[in-house]
């Protein structure tokens, strides 16, 4: 299999570049590029702990990253556990960590994951796949109501109301089982997008984010990562699509801010201490010869925080 092509991967170290690392995390281990690439240019890192909760990922990684040995912990899970995965390690402070958020290459193109309507293959999107919920289990049990808010709230499908109601429809007569079952009834709900985005495009974005919690994850994860770096470390975070970036913007804004949301009497701006400085002010995009190269980086977009 070939691996997960690494997105924005210089444009990331060079922000490292200058970092002295002890312990590294990669919260996202995927195939490992992103992590083979920071134990070759920070041999002074002693431990770097990649997390995944897909079996196929953490097999490719473990042999790729094979050559540093014992340096190497690979942690079966999800991000959202760090701080539980890092003191069973005896880790309490890291030096840096990041993550490569949504889906890699690999998963889009194992048709059993289901995560293409442009493979067929059965209707799952797990990550996990020891996790109970599937996409199927979603579309063919879920309310007409349910449907049509996660389309809405984790698609942002205009035409969310349409989905549902197709999709409710088609599954009286038989239940929808695979991808490109679903795939034809999302032609039928949705007229094609500008920019020829497929029909289907956000409806599987949002059974996806919903299968595997992702947005819910991420913001119970971001902060803990924050409050784990040591004074000096640095976190960067890659996201692919508005809802994800819109979170990470967020959290990283208001750890970097010295003041309170309006909140209370009067609305009052209650003070208080940052903890974080923003090393990125605006996203940071793959270049025009990296989209050329690798079209699936086109969204990606690259923000970086450093603790006080």
């Amino acid at each position: 299999m070939i691996p997960h092509t690494s997105v924005l991967l210089n444009e990331l170290l060079e922000f490292y570049k200058d970092l002295k690392i002890k312990y590294f995390v990669d919260a996202t281990l995927g195939a490992g590029g992103h992590s083979e690439a920071f134990l070759r240019e920070h041999p002074e890192i002693e431990v770097l702990i990649g997390i995944d909760q897909d079996p196929i990922a953490r097999d490719i990684a473990r042999n790729r990253l094979s050559t540093w040995g014992d340096r190497v912990k690979i942690v079966s899970g999800n991000f959202a556990e760090i701080k539980k995965h890092l003191s069973s390690l005896g880790i309490n402070t890291i030096d840096g960590i990041i993550f490569d958020l949504g889906v890699s290459s690999m998963q889009f193109d194992l048709p059993e994951k289901g995560f293409s309507f442009m493979r067929n293959g059965p209707l799952d999107m797990r990550m996990d796949p020891s996790k109970p919920l599937t996409a199927a289990e979603i579309v063919n049990t879920w309310s007409e109501e349910d449907l049509g808010r996660i389309f809405r709230d984790y698609g942002e499908e205009k035409r969310w109301r349409a989905a549902a109601r197709y999709i409710v429809a088609a599954r009286k007569d038989k239940t929808i089982d695979t991808t490109f079952e679903l795939a034809d009834i999302l032609k039928r709900a949705i007229p094609l997008h500008k920019k020829g985005i497929h029909p289907a495009t956000l409806v599987f974005q949002a059974l996806r984010i919903c299968v595997n919690a992702e947005l819910q994850v991420l913001e119970e994860a971001l902060p803990v990562a924050i409050d784990l770096l040591s004074p000096g470390g640095r976190l960067g975070v890659i996201s692919f699509q508005s809802l994800e970036d819109r979170i990470v913007k967020n959290i990283m804004r208001f750890s970097a801010s010295d003041k309170m949301d309006t909140d209370g009497i009067g609305g009052m701006f209650l003070d208080k201490e940052p903890i974080v400085n923003l090393i990125t002010r605006k996203p940071v995009i793959p270049s025009d010869e990296e989209i050329a190269m690798n079209p699936r980086s086109r969204s990606a977009k690259l923000r970086i925080i450093e603790k006080r």
